[in-house]
């Protein structure tokens, strides 16, 4: 078993996921110290990137919509958007 929180989750969104389920994993997320939660919008073609600060809060999103996504804790994982809504 591997105790503590992971420090990077990433979500994809589905068309069933509501508001209220988003924002409670949000403060879910905030509660356990994930220093980055990445939400993947498939639908809009947009990555939100929430950073956790220094009072233990989520920063508010920084959207990318065109170009890469870069993780701020681990700066080699990088995706351009192309990449990750690639389709066949």
């Amino acid at each position: 078993a591997i105790d503590g929180a992971p420090d990077l989750v990433v979500e994809i969104l589905s068309p069933g996921n509501t508001k209220t389920e988003m924002k409670y994993k949000l403060e879910l997320y905030e509660e356990n110290e994930v220093k980055e939660y990445w939400v993947v919008y498939p639908e809009y073609k947009q990555v939100a990137v929430f950073r956790l600060n220094s009072n233990i809060l989520f920063d508010k999103p920084i959207f990318f919509t065109e170009e890469s996504v870069i993780s701020f804790i681990f700066p080699a994982l990088k995706a351009t958007l192309h990449e990750i809504f690639i389709t066949k």
